[in-house]
Protein backbone atom coordinates (compact mmCIF):
# COMPACT_ATOMS: atom_id res chain seq x y z
CA UNK A 1 0.00 0.00 0.00
CA UNK A 2 3.15 2.61 0.07
CA UNK A 3 2.77 3.22 -3.43
CA UNK A 4 -0.72 4.49 -2.47
CA UNK A 5 0.24 6.47 0.49
CA UNK A 6 3.27 8.08 1.50
CA UNK A 7 2.92 10.44 4.28
CA UNK A 8 5.94 12.66 2.94
CA UNK A 9 3.78 13.45 -0.59
CA UNK A 10 0.92 14.29 1.66
CA UNK A 11 0.58 17.78 -0.81
CA UNK A 12 0.64 16.03 -3.99
CA UNK A 13 -2.23 13.85 -3.03
CA UNK A 14 -6.00 14.02 -4.74
CA UNK A 15 -8.80 11.85 -3.84
CA UNK A 16 -9.15 9.14 -6.59
CA UNK A 17 -10.32 5.41 -6.81
CA UNK A 18 -7.79 4.61 -4.36
CA UNK A 19 -7.96 7.36 -2.25
CA UNK A 20 -10.19 8.83 0.06
CA UNK A 21 -10.06 11.54 2.95
CA UNK A 22 -12.69 12.40 5.57
CA UNK A 23 -12.48 15.09 8.52
CA UNK A 24 -13.59 12.74 11.40
CA UNK A 25 -12.39 15.33 13.46
CA UNK A 26 -15.58 14.90 16.12
CA UNK A 27 -15.97 11.08 15.33
CA UNK A 28 -15.84 8.51 12.82
CA UNK A 29 -17.97 9.58 10.27
CA UNK A 30 -21.04 7.22 8.87
CA UNK A 31 -19.44 7.67 5.26
CA UNK A 32 -16.34 5.65 6.09
CA UNK A 33 -18.66 2.54 5.99
CA UNK A 34 -19.33 2.84 2.50
CA UNK A 35 -15.90 3.58 1.80
CA UNK A 36 -14.74 0.74 3.13
CA UNK A 37 -17.36 -1.46 1.49
CA UNK A 38 -16.40 0.60 -1.78
CA UNK A 39 -12.70 -0.31 -1.64
CA UNK A 40 -12.39 -3.91 -0.42
CA UNK A 41 -15.14 -4.68 -3.64
CA UNK A 42 -13.26 -2.92 -6.11
CA UNK A 43 -9.31 -2.46 -6.24
CA UNK A 44 -8.52 -1.60 -2.13
CA UNK A 45 -7.39 1.78 -0.85
CA UNK A 46 -6.75 3.96 1.69
CA UNK A 47 -9.01 6.22 3.98
CA UNK A 48 -7.33 9.33 5.58
CA UNK A 49 -9.43 10.41 8.44
CA UNK A 50 -8.57 13.94 9.82
CA UNK A 51 -8.04 15.12 6.84
CA UNK A 52 -10.17 17.92 4.75
CA UNK A 53 -10.30 18.27 0.72
CA UNK A 54 -10.19 21.82 -0.36
CA UNK A 55 -12.16 23.10 -2.98
CA UNK A 56 -9.20 23.03 -5.20
CA UNK A 57 -8.83 19.31 -4.49
CA UNK A 58 -6.18 19.70 -2.27
CA UNK A 59 -5.97 18.17 1.01
CA UNK A 60 -5.25 20.01 4.65
CA UNK A 61 -4.66 18.14 8.04
CA UNK A 62 -8.04 19.13 10.09
CA UNK A 63 -6.40 16.42 12.93
CA UNK A 64 -8.22 14.08 15.89
CA UNK A 65 -9.58 14.83 18.91
CA UNK A 66 -8.55 11.80 20.23
CA UNK A 67 -6.90 9.54 18.13
CA UNK A 68 -6.41 6.14 20.15
CA UNK A 69 -10.24 6.28 21.56
CA UNK A 70 -11.17 6.57 17.56
CA UNK A 71 -8.96 3.59 16.43
CA UNK A 72 -10.54 1.77 19.37
CA UNK A 73 -13.78 2.21 17.61
CA UNK A 74 -13.01 1.81 14.41
CA UNK A 75 -11.61 -1.73 15.59
CA UNK A 76 -14.52 -2.84 17.57
CA UNK A 77 -17.50 -1.54 14.71
CA UNK A 78 -15.30 -3.54 12.14
CA UNK A 79 -15.49 -6.07 13.94
CA UNK A 80 -19.08 -6.39 14.28
CA UNK A 81 -20.50 -8.67 11.75
CA UNK A 82 -24.26 -6.47 12.00
CA UNK A 83 -22.11 -3.32 10.96
CA UNK A 84 -18.84 -4.82 8.21
CA UNK A 85 -19.70 -8.40 6.78
CA UNK A 86 -16.10 -9.06 6.94
CA UNK A 87 -12.96 -7.77 8.65
CA UNK A 88 -10.51 -7.54 5.64
CA UNK A 89 -7.63 -5.71 7.66
CA UNK A 90 -4.86 -6.39 10.23
CA UNK A 91 -3.90 -4.52 13.16
CA UNK A 92 -0.79 -3.04 10.57
CA UNK A 93 -3.10 -1.77 8.32
CA UNK A 94 -4.31 1.12 10.96
CA UNK A 95 -1.80 3.44 11.41
CA UNK A 96 -1.29 7.46 13.08
CA UNK A 97 1.03 10.13 11.81
CA UNK A 98 1.54 13.47 12.73
CA UNK A 99 1.65 15.87 9.90
CA UNK A 100 1.41 19.96 10.23
CA UNK A 101 1.05 19.64 14.19
CA UNK A 102 -2.14 17.36 13.16
CA UNK A 103 -2.84 13.92 13.99
CA UNK A 104 -4.31 11.91 11.22
CA UNK A 105 -5.29 8.47 11.17
CA UNK A 106 -4.95 5.74 7.85
CA UNK A 107 -7.14 2.94 7.13
CA UNK A 108 -5.52 0.81 4.04
CA UNK A 109 -8.17 -1.66 3.00
CA UNK A 110 -7.14 -4.06 0.98
CA UNK A 111 -9.12 -5.56 -2.50
CA UNK A 112 -11.49 -8.71 -1.23
CA UNK A 113 -11.08 -12.47 -2.56
CA UNK A 114 -13.50 -13.31 -5.06
CA UNK A 115 -14.57 -15.33 -2.35
CA UNK A 116 -15.01 -12.69 0.05
CA UNK A 117 -17.13 -10.68 -1.49
CA UNK A 118 -19.89 -9.15 -1.64
CA UNK A 119 -18.14 -7.18 1.45
CA UNK A 120 -21.40 -5.06 2.42
CA UNK A 121 -22.48 -2.97 5.50
CA UNK A 122 -25.45 -2.89 8.00
CA UNK A 123 -26.16 -6.12 7.63
CA UNK A 124 -27.82 -5.67 4.20
CA UNK A 125 -26.44 -6.93 1.19
CA UNK A 126 -28.42 -5.91 -1.32
CA UNK A 127 -28.93 -2.11 -0.04
CA UNK A 128 -25.28 -2.01 1.72
CA UNK A 129 -22.83 -2.90 -0.80
CA UNK A 130 -20.86 -0.30 -2.44
CA UNK A 131 -18.16 0.07 -5.52
CA UNK A 132 -15.35 2.81 -6.02
CA UNK A 133 -15.73 4.80 -9.42
CA UNK A 134 -13.32 7.79 -9.69
CA UNK A 135 -13.58 9.55 -5.94
CA UNK A 136 -16.89 8.64 -4.86
CA UNK A 137 -18.97 5.48 -3.49
CA UNK A 138 -22.01 4.43 -5.17
CA UNK A 139 -24.25 1.47 -4.23
CA UNK A 140 -24.09 -1.71 -5.98
CA UNK A 141 -26.99 -2.43 -8.25
CA UNK A 142 -28.52 -5.83 -7.65
CA UNK A 143 -27.27 -7.67 -10.63
CA UNK A 144 -23.76 -6.90 -9.59
CA UNK A 145 -24.28 -8.01 -6.25
CA UNK A 146 -25.32 -11.40 -7.95
CA UNK A 147 -22.39 -11.25 -9.77
CA UNK A 148 -20.23 -11.13 -6.86
CA UNK A 149 -21.94 -14.04 -5.02
CA UNK A 150 -22.25 -16.05 -8.46
CA UNK A 151 -18.54 -15.71 -8.31
CA UNK A 152 -18.02 -16.58 -4.77
CA UNK A 153 -19.59 -19.87 -5.11
CA UNK A 154 -17.60 -20.81 -8.58
CA UNK A 155 -14.36 -20.09 -6.05
CA UNK A 156 -15.95 -22.11 -3.42
CA UNK A 157 -16.56 -24.86 -5.97
CA UNK A 158 -13.26 -24.79 -7.61
CA UNK A 159 -11.44 -24.23 -4.24
CA UNK A 160 -12.71 -27.73 -3.23
CA UNK A 161 -11.93 -29.89 -5.95
CA UNK A 162 -7.95 -28.17 -6.90
CA UNK A 163 -6.59 -30.18 -4.05
CA UNK A 164 -7.52 -33.93 -5.35
CA UNK A 165 -6.12 -32.29 -8.57
CA UNK A 166 -2.86 -32.02 -7.93
CA UNK A 167 -2.77 -34.67 -5.71
CA UNK A 168 -3.34 -36.82 -9.06
CA UNK A 169 -1.85 -34.98 -11.67
CA UNK A 170 1.75 -34.72 -12.34
CA UNK A 171 1.49 -32.25 -14.43
CA UNK A 172 -0.30 -29.39 -12.16
CA UNK A 173 1.57 -26.22 -13.10
CA UNK A 174 0.74 -27.17 -17.01
CA UNK A 175 -2.37 -27.42 -15.67
CA UNK A 176 -2.32 -23.99 -13.63
CA UNK A 177 -0.73 -21.80 -16.59
CA UNK A 178 -3.08 -23.26 -19.68
CA UNK A 179 -6.59 -23.03 -17.35
CA UNK A 180 -5.40 -19.91 -15.10
CA UNK A 181 -7.72 -17.47 -16.69
CA UNK A 182 -10.59 -19.61 -16.04
CA UNK A 183 -9.72 -19.63 -12.56
CA UNK A 184 -11.70 -16.83 -11.01
CA UNK A 185 -10.37 -16.46 -7.60
CA UNK A 186 -7.19 -17.22 -5.00
CA UNK A 187 -8.30 -21.03 -5.51
CA UNK A 188 -4.42 -20.97 -8.12
CA UNK A 189 -2.69 -20.49 -4.53
CA UNK A 190 -4.53 -24.44 -3.91
CA UNK A 191 -1.98 -25.34 -6.68
CA UNK A 192 1.44 -23.54 -6.35
CA UNK A 193 3.97 -25.41 -4.91
CA UNK A 194 4.88 -25.12 -1.05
Amino acid sequence: MSEIFDISRFDSYREDNRREVKKAHDGLPVSLWDTYSAFANCYGGIIILGVKENPDGSWRTTGLKNAAKLQKEFWDIINNTNKVSINLLRENDVETYEYNGDVIMTIHVPAARREQKPVYINNDMFNGTFRRNYEGDYHCTTIQVKTMLRDRKACQRISAILPAIRSICPFWTVLVWKFSMLIPCAAIEILSPH
